[in-house]
């Protein structure tokens, strides 16, 4: 079978099971099938708590996959699957355990990425790739090349679901309005170089406390690593921040993002559900490269360190590093200052 398929097809399955940002990076992807394929039937396998963020998602089936549950994960997913045969999967994760998922999955075309960047032996476990000009792209743009393989002109859209009883819980959680959200850890590890300081978020909360009259609000979720660090924010703040670290689901957190005026966050998730909510976001990044992961739509408002960080750690240009290179240096987001982050807010507001 040739690509582009001579006709729409009847079913696609997209294989992308995490992690929070991806998934959210893959929503152009589906909202480009479905305004191409009107009456196609989508199936999207999906990490257990990923689905939480995509649930309310009109027109597609969701299988979940409970890495928690070990190999008995793949045994429910064979289970679901059993006498189910789609004519597009879309395998778009680069890893062991979404490739062994993929062949639990029966397919006609088999779409992976190119041998080129296809981690974990990916491109093994697919009949076709996609043709990508380059692998220098942003994350969004590397996943559109799925639909693009399959001769569809790519949507940019997300139009992630926000439910207005998760807007109203969130009301009652925190006060006022003109929000400035803060969300200050990539990832529940704890040692972790995405991560910023805590007395650099403390300092602008307080600039955009007394200056442009923002109330500010912490974000995260219940690890000991995020709740430490919000309470150390939280002590160093002169006007104190309303804490919602570990108060909230994840969809009550993009409730959250999709109310802010601005939000403050390093690499991670949250970030790329601000941008997609259309919530401009400050994207703080040193450890990893804006342009391959950063907010897809607020690229502008990004404090960028990471090419001072790849020549202070490894004596490397953007150009000359790998693609993806990330540097797991304690101290690299310390390049960033307080001054650069408040002059990105103070620009955005006026």
């Amino acid at each position: 079978m040739t690509l582009p398929l001579p006709s729409q097809p009847d079913s696609v399955c997209i294989l992308r099971l995490s992690a929070i940002g991806d998934v959210t990076h893959a929503l152009p992807v589906l909202r480009t099938l479905q305004h191409h394929w009107p009456n196609t039937k989508f199936t999207w396998i999906i990490g257990k708590n990923e689905y939480a963020l995509l649930s309310e998602i009109d027109g597609v089936e969701f299988i979940t996959f409970d890495k928690s549950l070990g190999f008995g994960a793949y045994r429910k997913i064979r289970a679901q699957l059993k006498g189910r045969r789609f004519d597009v999967l879309l395998h778009m994760q680069m890893s062991m355990r979404a490739s062994i998922t993929s062949m639990l999955i029966k397919a006609k075309v088999k779409l992976g990425f190119d041998r080129e960047r296809a981690k974990d032996m990916q491109w093994l476990f697919s009949n076709y790739k996609i043709q990508p000009a380059s692998i220098r792209q942003h994350v969004v743009d590397s996943f559109l090349e799925f639909p693009k393989r399959l001769g569809l002109e790519p949507v940019m859209k997300w139009d992630l679901p926000i439910s207005q009883p998760n807007v109203d819980t969130i009301r009652h959680l925190v006060s006022g309005d003109n929000y400035l959200v803060i969300n200050p850890c990539a990832v529940a590890k704890t040692r972790n170089w995405r991560n910023w300081t805590a007395e650099g978020y403390a300092e602008v909360a307080d600039y955009a406390a007394e200056h442009l009259g923002m109330n500010v609000v912490l974000t995260g979720g219940p690890s000991p690593v995020e709740t430490e660090m919000a309470s150390t924010i939280t002590a160093l703040c002169s006007h104190k921040p309303e804490n919602l670290v570990g108060r909230t689901s994840l969809p009550q957190l993009a409730a959250m993002l999709s109310i802010a005026h601005v939000v403050i966050a390093p690499d991670t998730g949250p970030a790329h559900i601000a941008s997609a909510v259309g919530t401009p976001i400050i994207g703080l990044y040193a450890a990893t490269n804006p342009e391959r992961a950063g907010p897809y739509r607020y690229s502008d408002l990004v404090v960028n360190k990471y090419p001072q960080a790849l020549d202070k750690y490894y004596g490397l240009t953007v150009e000359a590093a790998p693609w993806g290179k990330r540097i797991q240096n304690d101290e690299c987001m310390q390049l960033i200052k307080p001054a650069d982050v408040i002059e990105k807010l103070a620009q955005l507001v006026r």
